[in-house]
């Protein structure tokens, strides 16, 4: 595993419902051929020169160490702590991610700030042991493995992730789930109500739609299917009593007059 050295750790994300985020991986071993935003951005800005060198990610060596000075000087402005944006912090099949991931973890914890983990590998039982504050979360976007196998190659099973996150909730922890990206029809013909069903002790959910793919824009009446879901997602969370995040630019209304779909952020 290479290692690398960084000078900071700590940034504020532009991302809608996040406020400060830690990278302390670059790359990721998972793979995801969504295609993966992160990737995309690596290789655009000569980062990663293919998929192969992405997932064969480096771990910053000193990001417990910087961590600290930065929470002394930060802590006052920092509501919540994401981890990860542009990585995964408890990548399949590496224990040594996960033992950094856990020490980050635990430091911002000492400024009684949240965090909110979001990983397709399988969430340590250890994590119950942590503050209740946080909130552990999985990327879920579908239940079948056929899915899972062509699109994030590397990830852990499907399986693996819900029981994880099960028995986290059931010692008390807050959980969540991203249902995003969210794939149309002609890419996985899936039934959301089931998917739903699967995940509905969690206590919040993210929503989005799958940008970035061609194959999306092939479906007849995409945005009319993502309206419909996010219309379902939302019912469900509020009968469930569920947070719910419906993400910008999944949902849009149409103009019958002018036949143009405008952005609608009433969610």
């Amino acid at each position: 595993m290479k290692k690398v050295v960084r000078k900071t750790m700590l940034y504020k994300t532009g991302v809608e419902y996040g406020d400060y985020t830690v990278n302390h991986i670059i790359g990721c071993c998972h793979g995801c051929a969504y295609p993966c935003y992160a990737y995309m951005m690596a290789h655009r800005f000569g980062n990663a020169k293919n998929l192969d060198e992405w997932c064969e990610f480096q771990i910053c060596d000193n990001a417990v160490e910087i961590l600290k000075k930065e929470l002394i000087k930060l802590h006052s402005k920092i509501k919540s702590v994401q981890l990860c944006f542009s990585t995964d912090p408890f990548m399949y099949g590496h224990p040594e991610v996960a033992d950094v991931s856990i020490e980050i973890i635990k430091e911002i914890n000492k400024y009684n700030i949240p965090c909110y983990i979001l990983t397709k590998g399988v969430l340590p039982k250890e994590l119950a042991e942590l503050s209740k504050i946080n909130y552990y979360g999985i990327t879920y976007v579908s239940y079948k493995d056929e899915f899972k196998d062509r699109y994030e190659h590397f990830a852990a099973p499907l399986d693996e992730r819900l029981t994880a996150l099960k028995y986290l909730n059931e010692k008390g922890c807050k959980t969540w789930i991203s249902i995003e990206p969210y794939p149309t029809p002609n890419i996985i013909d899936q039934d959301i109500y089931v998917l739903l069903n699967k995940i509905s002790f969690v206590d919040r959910i993210v929503f989005g739609r799958l940008h970035y793919n061609k194959v999306v824009s092939q479906y007849k009446d995409y945005q009319k299917f993502y309206n419909e879901c996010a219309e379902i997602v939302t019912k469900f969370c509020i009968n469930k009593n569920i947070y719910y995040h419906i993400k910008n630019k999944t949902v849009k209304e149409i103009d019958s007059k002018n036949q143009i779909w405008i952005d609608n952020y009433g969610y």
